[in-house]
C-alpha cells in the first residue's frame, strides 16, 4: 500500500489516475485480505467518511487544504462507474 501512497504525489494527468485506479485494482486483488474496506459497501462508506474529515489529515500531515476542488467530476466519476461497460 505504502507504492500506492507514494504514486499519488506522481499524479499529474488523466492517464496518471487511471494509471492509479488499476493499479489499485490490481492491489485489491493481490492484496484485499489486507484492506480494511475491501467490499464495495465499506469502501464506499470510508470515502464518504475520510472526505468529511479531510480538513483534519491534511492539518495532521502538515499539508495544504485542498481549495478549489471540483467534486461535480468525483461525483460524475463514481456514478458512472455505476453503469459504464
Amino acid at each position: 500500500m505504502q507504492e500506492l501512497i507514494e504514486k499519488i504525489e506522481a499524479l499529474k494527468s488523466k492517464e496518471d489516475f487511471v494509471a492509479f485506479v488499476q493499479l489499485l485494482m490490481e492491489d485489491l486483488k493481490h492484496n484485499g485480505n489486507e484492506w480494511e474496506n475491501n467490499t464495495l459497501e465499506s469502501y464506499l462508506g470510508a470515502i464518504a467518511a475520510w472526505t468529511e474529515d479531510m480538513n483534519g489529515y491534511y492539518k495532521n500531515m502538515n499539508l495544504p487544504i485542498p481549495e478549489n476542488v471540483d467534486w461535480k467530476v468525483f461525483a460524475n466519476i463514481l456514478i458512472a462507474a455505476t453503469m459504464y461497460e
